[in-house]
């Protein structure tokens, strides 16, 4: 079984490279994030089309989650976060499929900082790791998959430099021990299991020619409960499909379970 997780920056603005790759990566679950559409404008027709059910929480302009599987309906368990009853943004989506509970998120980016925006994204992610808690303690197979805007550490195989990033909320301490919170609960980090050293970048910014210098971050990640990661034959990243024409600035991050 192939997972694969993206954060597509307008579902319908890059729908044909959606389709395209789909038929070309053939995965049989794909999170997707950052679908910037409310619902009724999600392309369900054409997901349909390519042999794709699909479940999805949407939303005008920002935000948007999605759980595609190939020729199966998601069954949907939640459709947010819990621990707070005011947080209506459209960032998190849990579903049954193929069974397993996947998990398809878009954490807060958190910019700029300090400020409350970034109290946000600590207060977000600290929701995100207790209830990963009770998933992971239930001993079911989980995929917690998404855009989780958290760079892991400073190494070159997580981030190309840190010299224009030192102040951004993706490097920060607070969101980063979050994220060793996670894998201490026992998630694995499905890329860093296979590839320890590897630079697997899965976001290049627009900005400052940072794809034709490879300039990338980490920052889309794929966390599997104990049961998969003893699954797990494959992980990488379709980095080519960022160099595509009118590309979103994430790549696909995948895995394949035996």
């Amino acid at each position: 079984m192939k997972i694969a997780t993206w954060n597509v920056n307008g579902v319908n603005a890059r729908l044909p490279l959606l389709l395209r790759w789909l038929s070309e990566a053939e995965p049989d679950v794909v999170c997707l994030q950052e679908l910037k559409a409310p619902d009724g404008k999600f392309p369900v027709d054409a997901v349909n089309d390519a042999g794709y059910g699909a479940l999805w929480r949407g939303q005008a302009s920002w935000n948007g989650v999605a759980i595609l599987a190939r020729g199966a309906e998601p069954i949907e368990i939640r459709r947010e976060l819990p621990g707070d009853p005011l947080d209506t943004d459209a960032r998190y989506l849990e579903a049954a499929v193929e069974g397993m509970i996947v998990v398809s998120l878009y954490l807060p980016n958190g910019n700029p900082r300090p400020g409350p925006k970034f109290d946000r994204k600590n207060a977000w992610f600290d929701r995100m790791v207790e209830h990963a808690e009770s998933l992971f303690v239930t001993g079911l197979p989980v995929v917690l998959a998404g855009d989780w805007n958290v760079v892991p550490t400073d190494a070159v195989a997580d981030i190309y430099n840190t010299r224009s990033w030192k102040d951004d909320a993706l490097l920060q301490p607070e969101p980063r021990a979050a994220w060793q919170s996670l894998l201490a609960q026992g998630w694995v980090d499905a890329i860093r299991h296979l590839h320890p050293d590897a630079p697997l970048y899965t976001f290049w910014d627009y900005l400052r020619k940072r794809w034709p210098r490879d300039a990338g971050l980490r920052i889309d990640h794929v966390l599997l409960s104990a049961s998969l990661a003893d699954a797990l034959t494959g992980a990488g990243v379709d980095k080519a499909v960022r160099g595509w024409e009118h590309a979103s600035d994430h790549a696909p991050v995948w895995v394949t379970l035996g």
